[in-house]
């Protein structure tokens, strides 16, 4: 088994433009090729997990989803690298017409993309770190016993200020961006160097 970044989308890996209603408005965040050929050199897989519930409002189609991950693809692969796996949900609890309305265990922050990804891809989800700009995503990676980041990039640093009060979760880090998060965990799991840092 193997260790992996789970990585958002939207403000994590790609720019926060709100609703991604077509594939040219994703754009990838500077440092986010570095980071993931980073984790990947360290012996990480990094997997993409994504809420998506524009499907299920009816703002665009599954299949643009498709579209805009390829996109993704693209860029990343333009700049050297890759991901390992990619994951969504396009569902919605109580918005939209089925089978997009579902209460789903999907949806972050439930852990089903998690799992899925973690039992096709022989992941050690405890050896494994969450990444995201949502106090969701990091709630998501603690409870199944991984590490959980939150980046300041997206609506991280608004969560951050604003937010922490409400927070039924503490982030084992808090990162500018991915690579700083890649970085101190490679710092953290560096044995030269564990303990130079909080968790």
């Amino acid at each position: 088994m193997r260790p992996a970044f789970f990585l958002d989308r939207d403000g994590t890996v790609s720019r926060e433009v709100g609703y991604v209603n077509h594939p040219s408005r994703l754009e990838l965040l500077p440092r986010t090729a570095e980071a993931i050929t980073r984790a990947r050199a360290a012996g990480y897989l990094c997997v993409l997990v994504t809420n998506q519930a524009g499907v299920a409002r009816g703002y665009f189609p599954e299949e643009m989803i498709h579209e805009t991950h390829q996109r993704l693809a693209g860029l990343l692969s333009a700049a050297g690298t890759s991901l390992d796996g990619v994951y969504y949900c396009p569902h919605h609890p109580r918005t939209g017409a089925p089978p997009y309305r579902q209460d789903c265990n999907c949806r972050k922050p439930r852990p089903g993309m998690l799992l899925t990804a973690a039992k096709d891809l022989d992941i050690d989800i405890a050896s494994s770190i969450m990444v995201g700009d949502k106090i969701s995503d990091v709630e998501m990676g603690l409870a199944q016993g991984a590490r959980g980041i939150l980046v300041r990039t997206g609506y991280g640093r608004g969560e951050e200020a604003y937010q922490q009060d409400a927070w039924t979760v503490t982030p084992d880090y808090i990162a500018d961006d991915l690579l700083a998060a890649v970085n101190w965990v490679l710092d953290m799991d560096d044995p030269r160097r564990a303990g130079g840092g909080d968790r």
